[in-house]
């Protein structure tokens, strides 16, 4: 392994590590606003932090008018291909968010995990192959959800069941950012989902709760690591870590946020997962990786 390889997954294990914290921190959170402001707020400030990188990569082009041109034609574009993305965000954050005021950040971050191994699955109705590796590492995850998730019987808690939902909306959403941002600029494309996915929280919050300056001052310290670590400085380490890192390996990398956010919670929120919840969230770990391993690919056969 070169320096410029390890210096890469040295920089995508601390994004993955900040991912995994902002788990606790939304369950901090979570004790102290409600789920829609919380998600507007921080969303707004994660789009907020985009813009300085999105302005530094920009100021290295010419400044003409032919690049003037071209960068307002690539917001536009990204606009429009922002909406999809930004409304599945939306759903994500929002089952996510509400989920976390009812089971653990330990729980929550496996469970969310799963969209890893549930973004081949989806992939079917677009045609994508299911490689065995897949199939093996969807088997363990589930009896790995039995383990975490039940105690005698498999039977979901209202927060297991509405993380577990949550989990749909993130792979569906890796799905839709994976096309759009094949057709425009990726760090734009994201600059306006976060926008697009806080507009649409902070509406919903106007209708269903309360927002108070105490409230805010409460959570002001998960809102600003949500918003501006999470998702500003977290998407630039990618960004920069992905540069020199192969594909599969930043892939298992960036799924260590599973680990880092189950022991953010015990080691910061003294949440324990108990002998049957390690155990889980071992083989539900070990799912996410072995979807991520390389082995042949089942081709599909004609009916």
């Amino acid at each position: 392994m070169n320096s410029k390889t390890l210096q890469s997954n040295l920089i995508l294990f601390l994004a993955a590590a900040i991912w995994g914290l902002a788990i606790v921190a939304q369950r901090i959170g979570a004790q102290y606003i409600g789920p829609f402001t919380f998600n507007g707020i921080r969303f707004a400030l994660g789009s907020l932090s985009l813009l300085p990188l999105i302005y530094f990569l920009n100021k290295k082009k010419k400044d003409s008018a032919l690049e003037k041109f071209q960068m307002s034609s690539e917001i536009k574009k990204a606009f429009i291909a922002g909406i999809g993305p930004g409304i599945f965000l939306f759903l994500a954050a929002s089952f996510q968010q509400i989920g976390l005021a009812y089971t653990s950040a330990g729980k929550a971050a496996f469970i969310t995990g799963l969209y890893i191994v549930l973004v081949p699955f989806l992939g079917i109705f677009l045609k994508h192959q299911i490689t065995l590796n897949t199939w093996f590492g969807a088997g363990l995850a589930v009896i790995g959800l039995y383990f975490l998730t039940s105690i005698g019987s498999f039977s979901l808690s209202k927060g297991d069941f509405l993380e577990l939902i949550g989990a749909f909306f993130w792979a569906a959403h890796i799905l839709i950012i994976d096309y759009f941002s094949k057709k425009t600029n990726p760090l734009i494309l994201s600059a306006l989902q976060f926008a697009i996915c806080s507009a649409l929280s902070l509406i919903t919050s106007l209708f269903i709760e309360t927002i108070t300056l105490n409230i805010l001052n409460l959570a002001i310290v998960p809102i600003l690591y949500g918003g501006i670590c999470s998702v500003g400085i977290a998407y630039t380490l990618q960004v920069i870590g992905q540069k020199h890192a192969p594909p599969a390996h930043a892939a298992i990398i960036l799924s260590m946020e599973v680990v880092v956010g189950a022991f953010g919670g015990w080691f910061i929120l003294n949440e324990s997962l108990g002998t049957r919840g390690v155990v889980g969230g071992l083989l539900m770990f070990s799912g996410i990786l072995f979807s991520q391993l390389p082995f042949p690919a089942l081709k599909r056969t004609k009916a």
